[in-house]
């Protein structure tokens, strides 16, 4: 900043005309970043640098409208390492499976997820929660949820989240609007599954008191939390802007009807075994003998509900889009249902007995991981393995399993939606992969050096998995006993940082079955 101040006192100092003058301004600083990457490329200790013209900017426009692209034509002219400059900060990244252990499994005291992600994060959930807390606090939060993410906990939700969905095909304009005549019709699924996740895992993880106050205007006003996660927030987390004032609104309005529930079952002491919320307002005490404040469990509520709406409602989405162009793949589910279920209602141990339901889901993770970058910002120098490169403290790494993921050399025709690859393919896993370890929440595996990683790894690994595979399941369980349908898969919109079908082209023509 210095230098171009004495830059421009300089060229004030010139006997110029103002256009000359506003001419070398201009041009100044795009020489001078060519300058610096031209000395920048003579370090043998800095991994390769993407080069760039516009100063600042640098290859965010590449980078966010198409990142797997981008890695691509990056990995052939740099190898697996290599940086670049994303809107003033500089990005390590590490493609494939040595990356994943590189990142995911890098020290705490060598990389921060918490200072990555918390000017991000803190404005869409709220104070003292996920990253606006030290990582040992984290650590337990993540374990306080887990205490509603069981198997029993599950066989309760299956049967709520069948009847949200059966509810919502039933009465919504999305679909029979309430006339059970009503035989066709279209439907914007990135819409439906937005609002479908949040109603079911309300209704599940929070319970039927929560249910009852929530309306069509909930699952807007988490439409308008999502849009807090932007490439723009990421950089600054408050501007004078429509979008900025809608999170905030949405925010308030969520936090205060948590805290209002809250505050209601405690001043009548109805705290039993019945939700989430029963659950964190019993049992929330930290290692240290502190106590979450009910205004910091009704922020990690958000935080909870919000992670399962970016993976639900985009995963869901993307498994009817595909489906909707493999009627055959549609049949032999409904047949897989009636060989399991023979007549009678789904219950949680049955998606246990359906696969191709769960390789479906398996197979949309794959394809459509919703997270395509995870980022983590370096602490201290962080030498890369079997290199002489070391990671500068300040710079950022990434990570991107969801590009091996999408990868031919991981996984032949991976542009190919074949739910029937996993038939007999079993995930390649590391030689640690067995091995456990647990950061604070329960146990996990170690290894993270697989190219199959949709929940992440390691300390910040999803705890939700099963969850999402018991939600997804049930989801597409009653859509496939209610509806044939067609659909043409759009292409992936990756502006918001989280991988969509694109928003005006995600429609699905269906008709309803006989039965």
């Amino acid at each position: 900043m210095s230098l171009v101040q004495e830059l421009i006192q300089k060229i004030s100092s010139l006997e110029l005309t103002l256009v000359e003058k506003l001419s070398i301004l201009f041009v100044a600083p795009f020489l001078l970043n060519a300058l610096w990457q031209f000395i920048y490329s003579f370090r043998k200790d800095r991994v390769p640098l993407v080069f760039h013209w516009v100063p600042w900017v640098g290859s965010a426009v590449t980078y966010g409208m198409q990142p797997y692209e981008f890695f691509a034509d990056c990995q052939r002219k740099y190898g697996d390492v290599f940086a670049f400059v994303l809107l003033g900060k500089v990005m390590t990244v590490y493609l494939g499976p040595k990356g994943h252990e590189f990142i995911l499994n890098a020290k705490l005291n060598d990389v921060c997820a918490e200072d990555a992600y918390k000017h991000l994060t803190t404005p869409v959930f709220g104070e003292g929660v996920i990253y606006d807390c030290p990582n040992w606090k984290l650590m337990d939060q993540k374990k306080f949820v887990k205490g509603s993410l069981t198997k029993e906990s599950f066989r309760s939700y299956v049967p709520k989240i069948r009847d949200e969905v059966l509810d919502y095909i039933n009465n919504d304009p999305n679909f029979m609007g309430g006339d059970s005549k009503k035989k066709t019709g279209k439907t914007n699924v990135l819409n439906s599954q937005s609002e479908l996740t949040i109603l079911t895992a309300s209704r599940s993880l929070l319970g039927d008191d929560m249910r009852k106050l929530l309306t069509k205007k909930w699952a807007k006003l988490f439409s308008d939390l999502d849009k807090g996660f932007t490439p723009l927030n990421f950089i600054f987390s408050h501007l004078p802007l429509p979008s900025y004032w809608t999170r905030d609104h949405a925010q308030k309005t969520i936090s205060e009807t948590y805290l209002s529930l809250i505050n209601k079952r405690r001043a009548t002491n109805d705290i039993g075994d019945r939700d989430l919320i029963d659950s964190l307002m019993k049992s929330s005490t930290y290692k240290d003998g502190s106590k979450m404040t009910d205004e910091e469990i009704s922020h990690l509520l958000i935080g909870v509900l919000m992670g399962g709406q970016h993976t639900s409602a985009s995963t869901s989405s993307w498994f009817l889009l595909h489906l909707g162009e493999k009627p055959e793949l549609q049949e032999e589910l409904f047949e897989e249902q009636e060989r399991v279920l023979q007549g009678r209602e789904l219950t949680y141990d049955d998606l246990a007995n359906m696969p191709l339901h769960n390789q479906v889901i398996k197979e949309t993770l794959r394809m459509h991981m919703p997270l395509h970058s995870i980022f983590r910002k370096v602490t201290r120098p962080l030498p890369v393995p079997n290199s002489k490169y070391v990671v500068p403290k300040g710079h950022y790494v990434l990570v991107s399993p969801g590009f091996a993921m999408t990868n031919d050399a991981y996984f032949p025709n991976a542009s190919d939606f074949q739910p029937h690859r996993w038939d007999e393919t079993v995930e390649p896993v590391s030689a640690d992969a067995k091995e456990t370890v647990d950061y604070g929440f329960g146990k996990v595996s170690k290894g993270v050096s697989s190219p199959y990683l949709p929940f992440g790894g390691g300390r910040h690994r999803c705890i939700g998995e099963h969850f999402a595979y018991c939600q997804l399941g049930t989801i597409l369980n009653t859509f496939v006993r209610t509806f044939k349908w067609k659909a043409v898969v759009p292409q992936p919109d990756y502006t918001s940082m989280v991988t969509l079908p694109e928003p005006n082209l995600s429609t699905i023509t269906w008709e309803r079955r006989d039965n």
